[in-house]
């Protein structure tokens, strides 16, 4: 179990080391041999647990996907359990994905890198397809049980909606980047409250808070 947990954390120290070049430097600054001076580690260890280094900057990505999937869903969990409606746990998970903070500038600033890569690289275009379409299943299935507990008309296109709304934070994303100063916190979450109120038109039989209050 140790030389496991070891291995594990070798790699997790050259994602971060990736991670962490991308943010600062951009793309282009990474090469095995500065990752593994960022990492603290030799070039052939890196090497060791990525022979190629496609096969770390997929990991890399993929690890940043899962940390910040663990902590939206953390969230989503919390608001649940203090009884939120759905369409109100929705808001803040969708709002946590936007670059409305330093820490998940740094994120997003890395995620926007590796988008652009995916236009020529086969393997990272598969895996955010991967990513974007768990990230749909799970809205799709939260207006599902929207519908189950009333918040949703039973009519709703789940996948569409679920589409919709992916694509617009999506869209916030790229804008809350590159123009702070426009799309501020308070005007993404205005949007997004107006995205969700249009599909949760209906009253919660399980919970009262947000607009049952």
């Amino acid at each position: 179990m140790a030389r496991t947990a070891d291995h594990e954390a070798r790699r997790r120290q050259v994602a971060a080391a990736v991670e962490h070049l991308v943010a600062t430097d951009g793309f282009g600054a990474v090469t095995v041999a500065r990752t593994a001076a960022e990492a603290g580690i030799s070039v052939g260890l890196v090497q060791h647990y990525f022979p190629t280094k496609d096969d770390m900057l997929l990991h890399a990505f993929t690890q940043l996907r899962a940390r910040i999937e663990e902590r939206v869903l953390a969230d989503a969990d919390s608001a649940d359990k203090a009884g939120a409606r759905i369409e109100q746990i929705l808001l803040g998970v969708l709002t946590e994905l936007l670059p409305l903070d330093e820490r998940r500038r740094r994120e997003c600033r890395v995620e926007l890198a590796y988008t652009g890569r995916t236009v020529d690289n086969p393997r990272l275009a598969e895996a955010l397809g991967q990513s974007n379409a768990q990230v749909r299943a799970r809205l799709a299935q939260a207006v599902h049980n929207g519908k189950e507990c009333g918040e949703v008309e039973p009519g709703v296109d789940e996948q569409a909606a679920a589409a919709g709304l992916l694509a617009m934070v999506d869209g916030l994303k790229l804008h809350a980047y590159s123009e702070p100063a426009a799309i501020t916190e308070q005007a993404a979450r205005s949007a997004l409250a107006g995205q969700l109120a249009g599909i949760f038109t209906g009253t919660c039989h399980h919970r009262r808070s947000g607009r049952d209050g």
